[in-house]
C-alpha cells in the first residue's frame, strides 16, 4: 500500500507525545474543486485535530491540560521549556473569574516549537478573546522584531480561520471574493497577543508558519475551559 500523503497527514498525532497507542487513519475525497495550500499548510487544520484531542484525553484523565501535556514531553526538554514558558507568563493556573477560561496547545515544525495560550470569556451567546500568549523557540533569533511580527501575523491569520473562515462555492466558483466577504479580525476585534522568545542552541528554524497550529486549537480548549461546550468542528 502507498505512504499517505504527506502534506495531508503532517502533524496529526505529534509523535513528540509519549502516548503507548496511537493510530492516525487517513482517507482521500475526491473534492469537485481544486484545493491547494496555505499558511502553515497540514499542520494548521492537522493542529487543531491532535491538540484538541490531547485536551480530551487530559479531561478525560482528570488531569490539566498544560501538565497533562508536559509529562508526555519528558523526552524532550526543549518543548517542556516552550510549554512551560505560555503556561508561566500567560498566569496558567491562578484563579479567573466565572466565565473565563483558559486553553492551551503546542505545535512543532517549521524548524520551530510554539505553544499558545488562550483566554476567553463567555458573555451570554458571546465569546470575547482577551489574550493570546504565544512562547516560541525558533533556535538563535537574528531579528526578534521580524520573529514577533510573524508569530502575530500567524495568530491573527489562525484566529480568524477558526472564526470566520468558511469558503462557500457557488456556480462553480468561490463566492467569497474578496476581505469585505472573507473577513480577517479586525482591530477591535484582537485580542492582545505577548509573544515570548526562547534563545536555545538549536539550530536555526523557520518562523512564517509555525505560528498558526497551535491558536485554534488553544481557542477552542479555552472555550471548553469557559463553559463546557466541547467544539470539534470550524468553518
Amino acid at each position: 500500500s502507498r505512504a499517505a500523503d504527506g502534506t495531508a497527514v503532517f502533524g496529526v498525532i505529534d509523535d513528540h507525545y509519549a502516548l503507548d497507542s496511537r493510530l492516525a487513519d487517513y482517507v482521500e475525497v475526491g473534492l469537485p474543486v481544486p484545493v491547494g495550500f496555505w499558511r502553515s499548510v497540514a499542520a494548521s487544520h492537522n493542529g487543531f485535530f491532535s491538540e484538541s484531542m490531547i485536551d480530551e484525553l487530559a479531561i478525560a484523565a482528570h488531569r490539566d491540560p498544560y501538565q497533562f501535556r508536559r509529562d508526555l514531553l519528558a523526552a524532550h526538554p526543549r518543548m517542556q521549556a516552550v510549554l512551560d514558558r505560555a503556561a508561566r507568563e500567560s498566569g496558567w493556573g491562578t484563579p479567573l473569574e466565572a466565565g473565563q477560561g483558559r486553553g492551551i496547545a503546542i505545535n512543532a515544525g517549521f524548524g520551530g516549537i510554539c505553544a499558545q495560550v488562550v483566554q476567553v470569556a463567555a458573555y451570554r451567546k458571546e465569546i470575547v478573546i482577551e489574550r493570546v500568549t504565544c512562547a516560541y523557540d525558533c533556535g538563535p533569533v537574528i531579528d526578534p522584531g521580524i520573529v514577533e511580527a510573524q508569530l502575530q501575523g500567524g495568530i491573527v491569520f489562525g484566529l480568524s480561520a477558526a472564526l470566520f473562515g468558511e469558503i462557500t462555492i457557488a456556480n462553480g466558483a468561490v463566492a467569497q471574493r474578496n476581505f469585505n466577504e472573507q473577513a480577517i479580525l479586525r482591530i477591535q476585534q484582537m485580542p492582545h497577543i505577548h509573544v515570548h522568545l526562547l534563545r536555545s542552541e538549536g539550530p536555526i528554524g523557520g518562523v512564517g508558519e509555525a505560528g498558526v497550529p497551535p491558536v485554534a486549537p488553544a481557542l477552542t480548549n479555552a472555550i471548553f475551559a469557559a463553559t463546557g461546550r466541547r467544539i470539534r468542528r470550524l468553518p
